[in-house]
């Protein structure tokens, strides 16, 4: 069969086509390789090298700042380059490849640097190491993925295909996700034996012993970051760039304004109030619970490396129904279709407060899991319109104030998110230690009372997320169907009223 002629655009550009699509998807699958052991970090810290649980946090926080600040910092440092730079293997790569190159270069091994597994090292010397391997990481992990953002409005002008780039990087997130969190645990998780074969049992808690394998946790990092380094370098070859890049921005041009000032404003405007909220406590079901989860299944239910596909069966309705999302929320509304979520979340939490009560630990797994599959569908719809909410935030503060104020409105809300990443992980572990859980005991010597106290915790994580959802997004975020379309109406109208205007004047000009 001949070969397809390649067919070019009006710019002497190859077409856009599935190979951009693919290409777009392999470099977050790339990031992906690299982002999805941050959820491994604190358990690897406090299982395996054992750190006082109130140190971890504080570290956590520290680190936290790091990765507040370095985007922006990366972002700048892109936007002033104006190399031209060429590679001896691809060729003119221009800048943003350039950068991605060198970050996926250094998260080769940079992503293992903060496993580096020295469990009977001092105290200071495993705070020294955790903040450096974090700084570098983090720093080789931005510098590949802020311009790697930016490569959508340099693919294509076109915002069809735009569109369809952000949809296969999704696809690219998704399976750079699933992989990790089911065979990570499978992995980095061994279940122990006496030597007649039979299971090592925890006479506190009845289950099988599970040990958190250190060392191996450091390999499989070096190992996720050569397949995130192959699917970078497959996006670079392969992804053409059809838009001048001095007109695309990498970093977030940062402008003087009166923080109070604009916290104030921020602060009146309900919707952006509403989805921030609702974000904050979606981050904290998702991430700050993580670690919980991981010692609830090692320590309660003895299954650790399984605790990966749990998580995923929870979690894959809210993928399920994605097509559908465009239907829904054009017949009934953004808000409406949210607001029914985080009530199915709800139910979904109520049920986890059940399992911990019930004698038999596979009935209450299956509880657990059925109430974890609620609590994902109903997220699930929040999380498919959740920035495009966010934009209809930015229109209502042109609506009701007469300025739309992205950049204000787009940095509090991350900030808060950001807050909520940071601080969340770190009271949980603060929470932990008062529930009883001993870092020197490690995950196969915790009492039967610590146990059952992380299944209360974990219960009571998703609860609180889904708790601030429903408030966030019912009582607080005001633009149901009626108003929204009352206020894109206005603006619409207002929007021609002012070309008119402009008309008019250049007219007076002229004559």
């Amino acid at each position: 069969m001949a070969k397809k002629p390649i067919q070019y655009d009006e710019n002497g550009y190859r077409k856009f086509g599935m190979r951009d699509k693919l290409a777009y998807a392999a470099g977050d699958f790339g990031c992906n390789m690299s982002f999805a052991l941050k959820g491994t970090v604190q358990t690897f810290w406090l299982v395996y090298m054992m750190m006082e649980t109130g140190l971890l946090s504080a570290l956590l926080l520290v680190v936290q700042i790091w990765d507040a600040i370095n985007d922006p910092i990366i972002g700048a440092l892109i936007d002033r380059d104006k190399g031209n730079y060429k590679n001896k293997f691809f060729g003119a790569l221009g800048k943003f490849k350039t950068y991605i190159f060198i970050g996926a270069c250094g998260l080769l091994v940079a992503g293992a640097l903060v496993f580096i597994p020295v469990p009977k090292a001092d105290v200071w010397l495993k705070a020294i190491l955790f903040i450096l391997g974090y700084i570098v990481w983090d720093a080789c992990y931005t510098i590949a993925n802020v311009p790697y953002g930016s490569m959508l409005s340099l693919i294509t002008a076109d915002s069809g295909e735009r569109a369809q780039l952000s949809t296969w990087r999704s696809v690219g997130s998704m399976v750079g996700n699933i992989f990790p969190m089911v065979l990570l645990p499978m992995l980095i998780w061994r279940k122990e034996v006496n030597p007649d074969g039979t299971p090592l049992l925890n006479p506190e808690t009845g289950v099988q012993v599970e040990t958190l394998l250190g060392e191996r946790v450091f390999w499989v990092a070096l190992i996720m970051g050569i397949f995130g380094f192959i699917a970078f370098m497959f996006m670079i070859k392969t992804a053409t760039i059809r838009v001048d890049e001095n007109t695309v921005k990498a970093g977030e041009e940062v402008q003087k304004f009166n923080v109070i000032k604009a916290f104030g404003n921020f602060m009146k405007n309900r919707p952006a109030v509403g989805v921030t909220i609702a974000a904050m406590g979606m981050f904290l079901g998702m991430q700050s619970a993580s670690t919980a989860t991981t010692i609830m299944f090692a320590t309660y239910f003895g299954m650790a490396q399984l605790s990966g596909v749990v998580t995923l069966i929870g979690f894959l309705p809210m993928f399920l129904f994605m097509p559908f999302i465009k239907k829904l929320v054009n017949k009934y509304g953004k808000k409406e279709c949210s607001v029914v979520g985080t009530i199915v979340s709800l139910v979904g939490t109520v049920i986890m407060f059940i399992f911990p009560i019930i004698a038999n630990k596979t009935v209450g797994l299956v509880i657990y899991m059925i109430g974890l599959v609620l609590y994902g569908l109903g997220m699930g719809v929040y999380s498919c319109v959740s920035w495009a909410m966010m934009g209809d935030a930015i229109d209502y503060n042109e609506w009701k104030f007469g300025s739309r104020e992205e950049g204000t409105v787009y940095s509090l809300h991350s900030f808060f998110r950001k807050l909520a990443q940071g601080i969340g992980p770190s009271i949980v572990l603060l929470v932990m230690g008062a529930l009883g859980y001993v870092e020197d005991l490690g995950t196969g010597a915790q009492s039967a009372q610590t146990a059952h106290n992380m299944c209360w915790l974990v219960a009571g994580l998703y609860a609180l997320s889904a708790v601030l959802q429903f408030v966030g997004i019912a009582f607080i975020y005001n633009l149901d169907k009626k108003t929204l379309d009352k206020m894109n109406s206005d603006l619409a109208a207002n929007h021609v009223s002012a070309l008119e205007e402009v008309a008019s004047e250049e007219t007076a000009i002229e004559a």
